[in-house]
Protein backbone atom coordinates (compact mmCIF):
# COMPACT_ATOMS: atom_id res chain seq x y z
CA UNK A 1 0.00 0.00 0.00
CA UNK A 2 2.84 2.45 0.27
CA UNK A 3 3.37 2.91 -3.35
CA UNK A 4 -0.81 2.97 -4.02
CA UNK A 5 -0.76 5.76 -0.83
CA UNK A 6 2.34 8.24 -2.62
CA UNK A 7 0.73 7.61 -6.11
CA UNK A 8 -2.41 9.15 -4.03
CA UNK A 9 -1.17 11.33 -1.50
CA UNK A 10 2.20 12.68 -2.03
CA UNK A 11 5.61 11.73 -0.54
CA UNK A 12 4.23 12.73 3.24
CA UNK A 13 1.60 9.96 3.89
CA UNK A 14 3.81 7.47 1.75
CA UNK A 15 6.69 7.60 4.38
CA UNK A 16 4.07 7.36 6.92
CA UNK A 17 2.08 4.75 5.42
CA UNK A 18 5.80 2.99 5.10
CA UNK A 19 6.58 3.53 8.33
CA UNK A 20 3.39 2.03 10.07
CA UNK A 21 3.56 -0.51 8.02
CA UNK A 22 6.85 -1.97 8.67
CA UNK A 23 5.88 -0.65 12.92
CA UNK A 24 2.32 -2.57 13.36
CA UNK A 25 4.08 -5.95 11.24
CA UNK A 26 6.67 -6.45 13.69
CA UNK A 27 4.81 -4.91 16.54
CA UNK A 28 2.26 -6.97 15.77
CA UNK A 29 4.06 -10.64 14.99
CA UNK A 30 7.22 -10.06 17.21
CA UNK A 31 10.16 -10.58 15.06
CA UNK A 32 12.67 -8.66 17.28
CA UNK A 33 14.13 -5.52 17.44
CA UNK A 34 15.84 -6.54 13.39
CA UNK A 35 12.78 -6.22 11.82
CA UNK A 36 12.15 -2.54 12.16
CA UNK A 37 15.62 -1.81 10.40
CA UNK A 38 14.03 -2.80 7.61
CA UNK A 39 11.51 0.15 7.93
CA UNK A 40 14.13 2.14 5.62
CA UNK A 41 13.24 -0.04 2.86
CA UNK A 42 9.65 0.95 3.66
CA UNK A 43 10.47 4.67 3.44
CA UNK A 44 12.81 4.72 0.22
CA UNK A 45 9.72 2.87 -1.18
CA UNK A 46 7.79 5.94 -1.02
CA UNK A 47 10.64 8.75 -1.82
CA UNK A 48 11.61 6.24 -5.21
CA UNK A 49 7.76 6.52 -6.24
CA UNK A 50 7.60 9.91 -5.01
CA UNK A 51 10.84 10.82 -7.34
CA UNK A 52 9.02 8.89 -10.36
CA UNK A 53 6.15 11.07 -9.68
CA UNK A 54 8.18 14.15 -10.34
CA UNK A 55 10.11 12.56 -12.98
CA UNK A 56 7.38 11.03 -15.17
CA UNK A 57 4.76 13.43 -14.19
CA UNK A 58 2.21 12.80 -17.49
CA UNK A 59 2.80 9.01 -17.23
CA UNK A 60 1.91 8.48 -13.91
CA UNK A 61 -0.87 10.69 -13.21
CA UNK A 62 -3.86 9.78 -11.95
CA UNK A 63 -6.42 12.65 -12.92
CA UNK A 64 -4.31 13.98 -16.28
CA UNK A 65 -6.95 14.37 -19.38
CA UNK A 66 -5.70 12.74 -22.53
CA UNK A 67 -3.87 15.44 -24.83
CA UNK A 68 -5.27 16.24 -28.17
CA UNK A 69 -3.46 17.17 -31.22
CA UNK A 70 -4.53 20.63 -33.05
CA UNK A 71 -6.34 20.20 -36.78
CA UNK A 72 -7.70 16.65 -35.49
CA UNK A 73 -11.21 15.92 -33.61
CA UNK A 74 -11.39 15.75 -29.87
CA UNK A 75 -12.58 12.18 -29.99
CA UNK A 76 -10.04 11.28 -32.89
CA UNK A 77 -7.32 12.54 -31.02
CA UNK A 78 -8.10 10.46 -27.80
CA UNK A 79 -8.79 7.02 -29.53
CA UNK A 80 -5.48 7.36 -31.36
CA UNK A 81 -3.60 8.37 -28.08
CA UNK A 82 -5.20 5.73 -25.85
CA UNK A 83 -2.86 2.75 -27.03
CA UNK A 84 0.50 5.34 -26.43
CA UNK A 85 -0.95 6.76 -23.28
CA UNK A 86 -0.88 3.54 -22.00
CA UNK A 87 2.16 1.84 -23.17
CA UNK A 88 3.70 5.34 -21.79
CA UNK A 89 2.05 4.01 -18.39
CA UNK A 90 3.21 0.72 -18.50
CA UNK A 91 7.04 1.54 -19.52
CA UNK A 92 7.31 3.92 -16.87
CA UNK A 93 5.84 1.39 -14.41
CA UNK A 94 7.77 -1.22 -15.19
CA UNK A 95 11.29 0.91 -15.11
CA UNK A 96 9.61 1.90 -11.76
CA UNK A 97 9.74 -1.37 -10.55
CA UNK A 98 12.83 -2.30 -11.51
CA UNK A 99 14.54 1.06 -9.58
CA UNK A 100 12.56 -0.53 -7.02
CA UNK A 101 13.58 -4.15 -7.26
CA UNK A 102 17.92 -2.50 -7.24
CA UNK A 103 16.69 -0.34 -4.10
CA UNK A 104 15.51 -2.57 -2.08
CA UNK A 105 17.69 -5.37 -2.93
CA UNK A 106 20.50 -3.19 -1.97
CA UNK A 107 18.83 -1.54 1.24
CA UNK A 108 17.76 -4.90 2.37
CA UNK A 109 21.09 -6.90 1.61
CA UNK A 110 22.62 -3.93 3.33
CA UNK A 111 20.33 -4.06 6.38
CA UNK A 112 20.32 -8.16 6.60
CA UNK A 113 24.78 -7.79 6.02
CA UNK A 114 24.43 -5.03 9.21
CA UNK A 115 22.25 -7.74 11.40
CA UNK A 116 24.26 -10.88 10.61
CA UNK A 117 27.67 -8.78 11.46
CA UNK A 118 25.86 -7.69 14.75
CA UNK A 119 23.76 -10.71 15.65
CA UNK A 120 25.47 -13.66 13.83
CA UNK A 121 23.18 -16.55 15.33
CA UNK A 122 20.12 -14.25 13.55
CA UNK A 123 18.67 -16.49 10.48
CA UNK A 124 16.17 -14.68 9.45
CA UNK A 125 13.73 -17.69 9.18
CA UNK A 126 16.36 -20.06 7.70
CA UNK A 127 13.76 -21.54 5.34
CA UNK A 128 12.99 -18.33 3.18
CA UNK A 129 13.25 -17.81 -0.51
CA UNK A 130 16.47 -15.82 -0.05
CA UNK A 131 17.59 -18.22 1.90
CA UNK A 132 17.14 -20.50 -1.09
CA UNK A 133 18.96 -18.02 -3.76
CA UNK A 134 21.42 -17.61 -0.95
CA UNK A 135 22.46 -21.08 -0.85
CA UNK A 136 22.30 -21.81 -4.40
CA UNK A 137 23.70 -18.90 -5.72
CA UNK A 138 26.76 -18.75 -4.07
CA UNK A 139 29.63 -20.83 -1.96
CA UNK A 140 30.65 -20.61 1.55
CA UNK A 141 33.50 -17.94 1.04
CA UNK A 142 31.18 -15.34 -0.83
CA UNK A 143 30.84 -12.29 1.26
CA UNK A 144 27.83 -12.21 3.32
CA UNK A 145 26.99 -8.20 1.92
CA UNK A 146 27.25 -9.51 -1.97
CA UNK A 147 25.61 -12.43 -0.91
CA UNK A 148 22.44 -11.06 0.77
CA UNK A 149 22.12 -8.18 -1.87
CA UNK A 150 22.15 -10.48 -5.07
CA UNK A 151 19.61 -13.41 -3.37
CA UNK A 152 17.01 -10.41 -3.17
CA UNK A 153 17.13 -9.49 -6.39
CA UNK A 154 15.04 -12.91 -7.99
CA UNK A 155 12.36 -12.01 -5.21
CA UNK A 156 12.01 -8.52 -5.57
CA UNK A 157 12.01 -8.39 -9.72
CA UNK A 158 8.48 -10.20 -9.26
CA UNK A 159 7.48 -8.65 -6.29
CA UNK A 160 7.99 -5.11 -6.94
CA UNK A 161 6.26 -5.79 -11.23
CA UNK A 162 3.32 -6.72 -8.51
CA UNK A 163 3.41 -3.88 -6.25
CA UNK A 164 4.08 -0.93 -8.72
CA UNK A 165 1.53 -2.36 -11.08
CA UNK A 166 -1.05 -2.80 -8.30
CA UNK A 167 -0.15 0.12 -6.53
CA UNK A 168 -0.59 2.17 -9.28
CA UNK A 169 -4.22 0.31 -10.20
CA UNK A 170 -5.26 0.57 -6.40
CA UNK A 171 -4.29 4.58 -6.16
CA UNK A 172 -5.82 4.78 -9.66
CA UNK A 173 -9.25 3.38 -8.09
CA UNK A 174 -8.67 5.55 -4.88
CA UNK A 175 -8.36 8.51 -6.74
CA UNK A 176 -11.96 7.78 -9.56
CA UNK A 177 -14.04 6.79 -6.18
CA UNK A 178 -12.94 10.33 -4.78
CA UNK A 179 -14.23 11.87 -8.26
CA UNK A 180 -17.41 9.54 -7.65
CA UNK A 181 -18.05 10.68 -4.06
CA UNK A 182 -16.80 14.03 -3.38
CA UNK A 183 -18.22 13.89 -0.09
CA UNK A 184 -14.84 11.97 0.77
CA UNK A 185 -13.03 14.88 -0.01
CA UNK A 186 -15.00 18.12 1.23
CA UNK A 187 -16.53 17.07 4.18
Amino acid sequence: MTIAVTFTGGIFLGVVCGALTNLINHALWGWGWEGYLFIICNIATAFITWLFMKLFPRELNLTAAPSYTSGVSHKAAYKSSRLGNVMDRVIVLIILSYALCLAMSFLGGLIAALILNISTSYNFGGSGITAFFSATMFKDGTPVLIAEIVSRIPVNIVDRLISAFAGYGIALCIRRALVFFPVLTNP
